[in-house]
């Protein structure tokens, strides 16, 4: 507004700069008015650069969030998926978590997105991705670069709004980092029938966001989704059916599965099974609803379920990234959910109960890990998170989180040894996160 003040203030002087240098007479002569027809076209050849200018701004969008914490564990040194393992001696710090970046350029059928990460680890890329759609029936689109993994609901779900300051273990497990480089065809229908539904499907390098491909092997990604709003009811259903179907290069020749009459880890351990492929496959649903409870708020309820085989390493049931080169790889089937409830009382304050599990091996019991014999490890380990919050909202850009997350690992064999041993009970890793987050 600014500047369509300052452009319509110079002209006028213009215009007037000209009225006044004219003689007191009545007389108006045509090099007057050539001089005055001039000013005008210069003020509109302005007009319109300006409003070029002004289009293309409105394209750009930044946008970003930064969060600083405070977290306190139940004792030092502990291994933590609220943030990251706490090192050794260190039982309370300061971090700024996350500290986002991202700037959107909307062409509407095209768009450019990069986001950057800057912490106290130093900057680190998020997205950087071209999306377009075709211009027809406006349905399907094609992104390519980096990006959100399309499977579950909460991978998608941005760290700027979620209400639990971290995702559940079982994603951080099976998805590190959220993100991934590859290509993406999303289907979205705007009206008709199908307008309730979304399918999501790409390629994927699986070797995380920030690394090259290092074998010869393309992971598939995609999901359907459905939406039901019942705006009568102030009621609203969605969720989906995911699949991740992938492979990884093996390169040793140790390749470890479970015996299941022994309940025990076998070894195939023959030459030909180096530079060998093994699956790497999730299946999981997803679940949510939402609904406006007179007099008190809206209400949300949410639920995934994740199992398939996850390739890992003897101490890890982690992504497996093939660049591990002479690492024996472990072959486990998993299971994991979580069930979530969030309840907003007023405009300012939410409360969240997450509860969540995640087993990696689910072949195996207990009492199994640690027996004599048996091969199994701390990977191998079922844990069940409890977390408690509340979220009180500042003002529009400005939110506050206090939250507890109370971490239960199973009890495993008594006669454990060695790394296991702290795990016959259940170990102290509770943490208290306190945050406040700027978002713009």
């Amino acid at each position: 507004m600014k500047k369509w003040f300052i452009v319509i203030l110079v002209s006028l002087l213009t215009v007037a700069q000209v009225v006044i240098a004219q003689d007191s007479s009545d007389v108006v002569t045509a090099d007057e008015v050539n001089d005055v027809k001039g000013a005008l076209d210069g003020v509109k050849e302005t007009l319109i650069e300006l409003r070029t200018t002004l289009d293309a701004l409105k394209k750009i969008k930044v946008s970003g969030y930064i969060q600083s914490q405070y977290q306190a564990a139940e004792a030092e040194g502990i291994s933590s998926f609220a943030g990251g393992n706490f090192p050794t001696g260190v039982r309370d710090r300061f971090q700024v978590r996350r500290g986002r970046l991202k700037i959107n350029y909307d062409n509407d059928l095209t768009q450019y997105v990069l986001q950057i990460d800057v912490t106290q680890n130093g900057v680190g890329v998020k997205d950087a991705y071209v999306s377009i759609k075709e211009p027809w029936i406006r349905t399907f689109a094609l992104t390519s670069g980096i990006f959100d993994r399309p499977f579950g609901f909460e991978i998608s779900y941005s760290s700027g709004n979620r209400e639990t300051p971290e995702r559940s273990r079982l994603f951080q497990t099976l998805f590190p980092g959220e993100r991934d480089l590859g290509v993406k065809i999303e289907a979205v229908p705007e009206n008709g029938l199908l307008s309730n539904f979304n399918l999501k499907a790409g390629l994927f390098n699986g070797v995380l966001n920030t690394a090259n491909e290092n074998d010869r092997s393309k992971d598939f990604i995609g999901r359907i989704g459905f939406q039901f709003p019942m705006e009568e009811q102030n009621l609203s259903f969605d969720g989906g059916l995911s699949l991740y179907a992938g492979k990884i290069s093996n390169n040793s020749k140790f390749v470890h599965w479970i015996n299941t009459a022994s309940r025990t880890f076998a070894v195939d351990s023959t030459a030909s099974k180096v530079g060998g492929t093994f699956g790497r496959t999730y299946y999981g649903a997803d679940l949510q609803l939402y609904y406006d409870l007179p007099a008190i708020g809206g209400m949300s309820l949410r639920g995934e379920y994740i199992t398939g085989q996850q390739p890992g390493t003897a101490t890890s049931s982690s992504f497996y990234n093939p660049g591990n080169t002479g690492t024996p790889l472990y072959l486990r089937t998993f299971s994991g959910w979580y069930v979530f409830y969030l309840q907003n009382i007023g405009l300012s304050h939410q409360f969240v109960i997450k509860y969540d599990v995640y087993d990696p091996n689910t072949e195996v019991e207990a009492s199994d890990i640690g027996a004599g014999g048996s091969n199994l490890g701390v990977a191998d380990i079922k844990y069940s998170t409890m977390g408690l919050g509340w979220i009180y909202h500042w003002d529009t850009n400005v939110k506050f989180t206090f939250y507890y997350d109370y971490v239960m690992n199973e009890s495993i064999h008594p006669a454990a040894t060695g790394a296991l041993l702290p795990f016959t009970d259940n170990i102290h890793d509770n943490v208290f996160t306190t945050r406040v987050q700027f978002k713009f």
